[in-house]
C-alpha cells in the first residue's frame, strides 16, 4: 500500500500534464485494444475532451483474441467512448504471415494505414495509442510503424510507465487496472513459423481453456508445432505443478490441436520470443523492402 501511494503521488502530476495536452488537442482518434494502456488513455481522453472529440477503434483481425475484444467493448462501455470497429488485413501480408523478427512492423502498419485516414475523413486532429515509457525496455518494431504514420504516444510523451498507469487506473476503478498484458495471438508463434488462421485459433482456444480451470495471471500458450509450452505467472506455477493438476491442463489443451503439451518451469517471460531468438531493445528491424 506505502509503495502504491508512492507511485501515485509520482504518477498524478504526470496524469495532470497528460489530461493538459490532451485538452491541447482539437481531438483525438485512439486505437483501442482494451488492454491497460489504451483504456487508461480513453478515459483520460474522455475526461478531457468529452465523447464527441474522442473517438476509440478497435482493430479486428484473426490474431485479435475474442476473449480481447469482449473486455474492450464492457471498458469502452464502461467509459462512455464511442467506438468503431475495423477489419484489418495484416495476415494477406506476406512479409507479416512469415512471421519474421519485425512482424510486429507489419501489423501495425497495416493497423495504422487504416485509422489514420479514418481520422482524416471523420475529422479527427491526432490519432495516438497506448505506448507508455515502459515500453522502450523491449524490443517493439510496432512503435517505428507508428512513428511512420505520425501516430502520437502521449504515455511515453509525460513520461507514465506501466506500474504508474495501473496505479491510476485502479485510482479511477478501471477494471484493467489489474489486467494481464495481451499481446496479439502472433506472439505466440516463434519467429520464422508461419502465422495462420489455424495456430491462432489453437492457441486461443488452448488459453481459453486454461482460463476455463481457474488460471489467473498472466498466461501464455506457445506454439511449438505439436508441442504447447505453457507459461504461467510465477504465483500459479506451484499450484498447477502436481500431476494431477498437470493431467487435467493436458486433457484440457490437447483438443486445441497439440499432441504434447509442457508446462514451462520458468514461468511466465514478458517477450520470450524476443528471448528466444536473441533479440533485444537496441535491436531494430532491416529495412522493409
Amino acid at each position: 500500500m506505502i509503495a502504491e501511494k508512492t507511485i501515485l503521488a509520482t504518477a498524478r502530476m504526470k496524469e495532470a500534464a497528460l489530461l493538459e495536452w490532451l485538452a491541447a488537442q482539437p481531438s483525438v482518434l485512439i486505437g483501442f485494444s482494451g488492454g491497460v494502456d489504451s483504456s487508461y488513455l480513453a478515459a483520460c481522453a474522455m475526461e478531457a475532451l468529452g465523447p464527441t472529440r474522442t473517438l476509440a477503434v478497435i482493430g479486428r483481425s484473426a490474431s485479435f483474441p475474442n476473449a480481447q475484444w469482449i473486455v474492450a467493448r464492457e471498458v469502452a462501455d464502461r467509459i462512455g467512448i464511442p467506438v468503431l470497429e475495423v477489419d484489418t488485413e495484416e495476415m494477406a501480408d506476406s512479409r507479416y504471415a512469415e512471421n519474421p523478427t519485425n512482424r510486429c512492423y507489419y501489423c501495425k502498419s497495416e493497423l495504422w494505414s487504416k485509422l489514420v485516414p479514418i481520422a482524416g475523413a471523420r475529422g479527427f486532429a491526432v490519432v495516438a495509442d497506448g505506448t507508455n515509457a515502459s515500453d522502450g525496455g523491449d524490443y517493439r518494431p510496432g512503435t517505428t510503424a507508428a512513428r511512420e504514420h505520425g501516430v502520437a504516444a502521449p504515455l511515453a510523451a509525460v513520461g507514465l510507465t506501466k506500474d504508474e498507469i495501473r496505479a491510476l487506473s485502479r485510482a479511477r476503478a478501471l477494471p484493467t487496472w489489474a489486467q494481464p498484458s495481451a499481446p496479439c495471438l502472433a506472439s505466440r508463434i516463434p519467429y520464422g513459423t508461419a502465422v495462420t488462421p489455424e495456430r491462432l485459433r489453437s492457441v486461443e482456444a488452448a488459453e481459453t481453456a486454461l482460463r476455463a480451470l481457474g488460471i489467473a495471471g498472466d498466461l501464455r500458450v506457445r506454439h511449438h508445432g505439436a508441442l504447447a509450452r505453457i507459461e504461467l505467472a510465477p504465483d500459479e506455477i506451484a499450484r498447477w505443478m502436481c500431476r494431477d493438476r498437470l493431467a487435467e491442463m493436458t486433457e484440457a489443451v490437447r483438443p486445441a490441436g497439440f499432441t504434447h503439451v509442457a508446462l514451462d518451469a520458468r514461468g511466465f517471460q514478458s517477450g520470450a520470443l524476443n528471448v528466444l531468438a536473441g533479440i533485444g531493445a537496441s535491436h531494430r528491424p532491416r529495412a522493409s523492402s
